[in-house]
């Protein structure tokens, strides 16, 4: 069983899950602190790990008139000053082989997109970093692929991986989940992620952006905490109304405490059960 280090963490899929969880896209420095700091005191308050995400650049979207984010170098800054001002590891996407290093310097962790899971050139990017990396596994792609991934990515040098689940493509404008694929993918013996949010996503269901319903969420990450895995993605805003980007499947703020508390009493019994096979 490998262990991912994250800054002063240890991320597996027999420990405590770690969160992972922020705004879709970097609005502004001060949204990002504050949506930093108040998940962090519900993280601090139920004693779970907590890796703040947000990506200065959402390249896939929909439409060309998509808002994308604020950009690799205002990002970074602002990524910087959460790290500082509020004591967290941060995580965001790179797209491109070039932006890694870059990227690097700033990020604990670096995301590859669904989208970009088997671009071999970012995966190797990626992997010279030596930063922890946190992969999409692709909607088209099955969980027994996902071992090919990870084979790239040993092949460069990499040793601190996670896989992430964000559901399949299921006909048109929708995604379904597996649940199947997180003990398939867990056999690489790398921690696995699961991405709540992204997994109620509806892509494109808007015409020109992606719709979602974010009331499924919370179910999703009780089945997957309760197949037993090393850790949850959400993005949590404060008003998904009026979010830039993925408003309609991010979860409330106000809403993330009760919901990671139902998810420790899950995962308390889940890894009693894993440790003991």
């Amino acid at each position: 069983m490998k262990v991912v280090k994250v800054d002063d963490m240890e991320i597996s899929n027999i420990s405590q899950f770690v969160f992972i969880g922020g705004p879709c896209a970097i609005e502004s420095l001060e949204h990002c602190i504050f949506m930093a700091q108040n998940i962090k005191q519900i993280c601090d308050k139920l004693k779970i790990n907590y890796i703040f995400k947000s990506s200065f650049d959402k390249a896939n979207r929909s439409s060309f008139s998509g808002k994308r984010g604020v950009g690799i170098e205002q990002g970074l800054q602002i990524l910087s000053e959460v790290k500082k001002q509020v004591g967290v590891p941060v995580l965001t996407d790179v797209h491109l082989p070039e932006q890694c290093p870059k990227v690097a310097t700033v990020a604990d962790v670096l995301q590859i997109p669904a989208f970009l899971c088997r671009q071999t050139d970012l995966l190797r990017a990626v992997a010279e970093t030596g930063n922890a990396i946190n992969v999409k596994k692709g909607q088209f792609v099955s969980p027994n692929d996902m071992k090919n991934v990870v084979a790239k990515l040993e092949h460069f040098g990499a040793k601190n991986i996670m896989l992430c689940e964000r559901g399949a493509c299921f006909g048109y404008n929708n995604l379904v989940v597996d649940m199947r694929g997180l003990p398939i993918m867990a056999k690489t013996g790398y921690p696995v992620i699961f991405d709540a949010t992204h997994s109620v996503q509806l892509p494109s269901a808007n015409g020109e952006c992606s719709s979602g319903e974010r009331e499924f969420a919370p179910f999703l990450a009780r089945a997957a905490i309760a197949v037993g895995i090393a850790g949850i993605f959400m993005e949590v805003h404060d008003n998904p109304e009026i979010a830039p980007c993925d408003g309609a499947n991010m979860v409330y703020l106000r809403d993330l405490e009760q919901i990671l508390t139902e998810l420790i009493a899950i995962d308390k019994i889940s890894k009693q059960y894993i440790r003991r096979i």
